[in-house]
């Protein structure tokens, strides 16, 4: 399981022209899942974006999390970054979790995430979206995740 997780004052996310989720301060994540993912990688990748501190404190020191700023969480599924480049011009996600296995593991990461306390909004499963990010510092950190680790 992979995730691209974004400091960012805004984000929001469009489906043919309507804005489906709007966040302020928080983070946006970025979400893919392999064939091998399970919802015991869902749960961890869930409690590290809820306790990561990328959050600046009164001394400027990234010592906060979102849960302790008390910021907002936009999920988006993306499963290109799964790409495979190695070979040709063309990225093959032949690595990706189709979406059978993949949609219900991105759901059961939000509900994770939303039980440990964070207000939590996602974008569209499959669907072609429009997302605005306004990313704060910037702050992008990759997390991974392999099964069984």
């Amino acid at each position: 399981m992979k995730a691209v997780l974004q400091r960012v004052r805004r984000g929001r996310v469009s489906v043919d022209g309507d804005t489906i989720a709007v966040i302020e301060r928080g983070l946006v994540i970025l979400i893919g899942i392999g064939h091998a993912d399970t919802t015991s990688e869902a749960e961890w990748l869930a409690e590290k974006c809820a306790v990561l501190r990328v959050f600046e404190d009164e001394q400027g020191k990234t010592n906060l999390s979102v849960q302790d700023v008390g910021g907002e969480v936009l999920v988006v599924s993306q499963f290109t970054l799964y790409a495979d480049t190695r070979k040709g011009r063309r990225p093959s996600f032949i690595n990706a979790a189709p979406p059978e296995i993949a949609q219900p593991l991105v759901d059961h990461f939000v509900d994770h995430l939303g039980g440990l306390g964070v207000s939590v909004q996602k974008g569209t499963f499959g669907a072609h979206m429009l997302v605005e990010i306004e990313n704060d510092g910037p702050v992008t950190i990759l997390l991974e995740r392999d099964p069984q680790s």
